[in-house]
């Protein structure tokens, strides 16, 4: 990991989305390798990304990545930070790989042909050098997410959120993500509502109603999730959305 990369600071931050409290005084520093972030739905794991990520601004408090703020200096951001989201059709933009592959170098200052000739070099690198003019409209759920990490990974940011990173693929595209994950020299903050995605992280948060409700080693966190979402799930549904 880059000796530049400082960590993720949140400092009392706070989110409200539709007069509601989404995330509440979070105050963390996160400087581990591999980070992960669980919750069940609506527990606040996806605010807590866009707003380490800059795409949303915290209420109250301050969030730091790598010592600035993610929401106010974009351009900083893009060096610090890469996402890669759980639907990849919400993070492609353009029609062919090499374009979609050539956008974020583009925004980090290159000149379009540069960034296009990187872009090829990648895929080259990659045994892929045939994707380069096809549409993105013929690859798989697998390759658009495969195009997706590989377009992030090309801006070489210093952290990489991962959202839900192996939601939806079948077992050997799970597999082969998963080691390329484990492979990467960035630290990696993986949001996930599944424990077993986060067996080998060096640390683990448990966020519910917007607060952190455990922090520590996977092995301490998980089984207490797990037993807790036991216990909700013993409970009638209904019930439960009604109180």
């Amino acid at each position: 990991m880059s000796k530049l990369s400082t960590g993720i600071e949140l400092v009392s931050a706070s989110v409200r989305l539709g007069g509601r409290v989404v995330l509440d005084g979070l105050n963390l520093r996160l400087t581990e390798a591999r980070i992960g972030i669980l919750g069940r739905n609506g527990s606040g794991k996806t605010t807590f990304l866009r707003l380490i990520a800059g795409l949303i601004a915290a209420d109250a408090g301050t969030v730091r990545v790598d010592g600035v703020d993610p929401f106010k200096d974009r351009k900083a951001a893009l060096a610090a930070l890469g996402i890669l989201f759980q639907n990849p059709d919400h993070q492609i933009l353009f029609p062919t790989v090499e374009e979609e592959l050539a956008f974020g170098l583009a925004q980090q200052g290159l000149p379009q042909a540069e960034a296009l000739g990187r872009a090829r070099a990648a895929l080259v690198s990659e045994g892929r050098a045939h994707w380069a003019t096809a549409p993105v409209s013929t690859l798989s759920q697998g390759q658009r997410h495969y195009l997706c990490l590989l377009s992030v990974l090309l801006m070489q940011p210093r952290t990489i959120l991962l959202d839900e990173p192996l939601a939806g693929l079948d077992l050997p595209t799970q597999a082969r993500l998963a080691r390329r994950f484990a492979a990467l020299p960035q630290r990696l903050v993986t949001i996930t509502h599944d424990p077993a995605v986060l067996a080998d992280a060096d640390r683990v948060l448990w966020l519910e109603a917007g607060r952190v409700v455990a922090d520590g080693p996977p092995a301490q966190v998980l089984p207490a999730f797990t037993a807790e979402m036991a216990r909700i799930g013993a409970r009638d549904a209904d019930a439960d959305l009604a109180g």
